[in-house]
């Protein structure tokens, strides 16, 4: 069993201190976590896991300006003397930083000499730094160095951006991507202009739990109405999740069949196929699920929820065989994993559905960062375009699921089971940084050519949701500014 150990500064304490309890270990192809027990105690960090195998450590950690982000050393072997964990963090970050620079020169992208240079001399500042003495004065240093590795990292993203998208523009001034968001029952008249020039299509939920509070009764009065409104509109529709794992999504009377997987697939099957042949003729695109991939609810284990998956795709296209699926995945980044011994990570259970032959139209990765245990720790976008090159190998379209939280005040339309204390981006929760955070990591994400479209997690917090304030409007209906960034990117990029 490998055990690594990790000074830690002085002074460290309260949440900042109490979030070391979610470091783990990663590695693997797919550079996914392991179950990892972690050990703190004042001034140092200790992990052990069971895996003898390299890795590297992955821990929250305060990167100044750029707020409180979950960090990364580089490969580390176990040895009984202790590691800084500013100056590793520091090297990895700047390991990355200059990985992915030369991996993107390599590909065409013009690098300016003045960027050129910085990333040089920060190599050079942590030089200096890993090599000071006392322990504290090289983690003080380090501290430094790791804040800038951020923010030129994020300089350097957005420089690929922009030379990625005067690229795609050369060839198609407006892209055919998809901008959507999740809606609520209704959209009010006073929003609907505001929500046609944002997007271009729309995402009509299905959550089972509101369609068939009991059993065999039925409600698709709000269903009807939006899809009519988003004909009307010119907007195209994609319909779902159909099967979202979440407690407040499901039908409180499923509970009853906790455990017995025949009825339990008997009800999704029944459920799936009377809403798709339903709408047959209305609707071709549907979310299929959302989150089968990391949930451990209704005592389901992992290769009864691939199954399960398979089979909800089988009984939907009986229905109608020209269907587009998606199939939505949490935690692309695997956070769950290193909490529990889990066969697939997130990576491996989109690649064993897509190599089921399910025909996927894409896999969506629930991208909304804040908020747990659903939601992802935060990262900065370099961390996100990684993800998302790792996700293009699969071979099939990624549509986002993308939200942000603005506020970190009671949400009382929330899943309660949700809270903030996945870090924070910047300036924290604010409408402000929420509106920072779309610019910075939706419009990143857009400039993929394999991202097919990009979902904002939902619209309106007055009505119920899962993520708490992750709105485009707040709960007396004033529109937020991320409302207004989104809006700009599709006026910049898309039809």
């Amino acid at each position: 069993m490998g055990i690594m150990s990790f000074q830690v500064p002085a002074g460290l304490a309260g949440d900042a201190a109490r979030q070391l309890e979610r470091a783990c270990v990663a590695g693997g192809p797919d550079n996914m976590p392991w179950p990892t027990e972690v050990r703190v105690e004042p001034e140092q960090l200790q992990v052990r896991r069971a895996v003898d195998e390299s890795g590297y450590l992955l821990v929250p950690w305060e990167m100044g300006e750029m707020g409180r982000l979950m960090g990364s050393t580089a490969t580390l072997m176990e040895r009984p003397d202790l590691y800084s964990l500013p100056v590793e963090l520091a090297r990895g970050k700047i390991n990355q930083l200059r990985g992915q620079a030369a991996d993107w020169q390599a590909g065409g992208l013009q690098i300016t000499d003045e960027l050129e240079q910085r990333i040089k001399d920060i190599g050079l500042a942590f030089g200096r730094a890993a090599v000071r003495t006392p322990p504290e004065k090289a983690a003080a240093k380090a501290q430094a160095v790791l804040t800038q590795a951020y923010q030129t990292a994020e300089e350097l993203v957005r420089l690929y951006r922009e030379q990625v998208f005067q690229i795609r523009h050369t060839r198609q001034p407006k892209l055919d991507s998809g901008l959507e968001c999740s809606v609520g029952t209704s959209i009010p008249d006073a929003l609907a202009e505001e929500f046609t020039r944002t997007f271009n299509a729309i995402c009509v939920p299905f959550a089972w739990s509101d369609v068939e509070p009991e059993t065999g009764n039925y409600r698709w009065q709000p269903q009807d109405d939006l899809v009519a409104w988003a004909t009307a509109n010119n907007l195209q529709v994609t319909a779902g999740p159909l099967i979202n794992f979440a407690s407040m999504k499901l039908p409180a009377w499923l509970w009853l069949y906790e455990r017995d997987l025949q009825s339990l697939a008997g009800f999704m099957c029944a459920f799936v196929e009377t809403t798709v042949r339903r709408y047959k003729g209305q609707i071709r695109r549907w979310q299929l699920t959302a989150a089968s991939n990391s949930t451990s609810i209704l005592s389901l284990g992992e290769d009864e929820l691939l199954w399960l998956t398979v089979r909800l795709a089988e009984v939907a296209r009986q229905v109608d065989p020209s269907l587009e699926l998606i199939v939505g995945v949490t935690q692309p980044w695997g956070e769950y994993m290193a909490l529990e011994d889990r066969t697939h990570s997130p990576f491996i259970f989109a690649d064993t559905l897509i190599r089921a032959g399910l025909n996927l139209l894409a896999v969506d990765l629930e991208m909304v960062m804040g908020p747990t245990p659903r939601g992802n720790y935060c990262r900065d976008p370099m961390e996100l375009s990684r993800l998302l090159d790792l996700y293009a190998l699969l071979g099939v379209p990624l549509r986002l699921t993308m939200g942000y939280p603005s506020s970190n005040g009671r949400d009382l339309r929330a899943d309660p089971e949700q809270t903030l204390q996945g870090g924070y981006w910047r300036g924290g929760f604010t409408p402000e940084t929420q509106a920072q955070w779309a610019e910075a990591f939706a419009t990143l994400a857009m400039c993929k050519p394999f991202v097919q479209s990009i979902q904002w997690v939902h619209s309106f917090d007055a009505e119920p949701h899962l993520f708490p304030h992750c709105g485009l409007v707040d709960t007396i209906g004033r529109v937020k500014p991320v409302m207004q960034q989104l809006r700009l990117l599709r006026e910049e990029h898309l039809r």
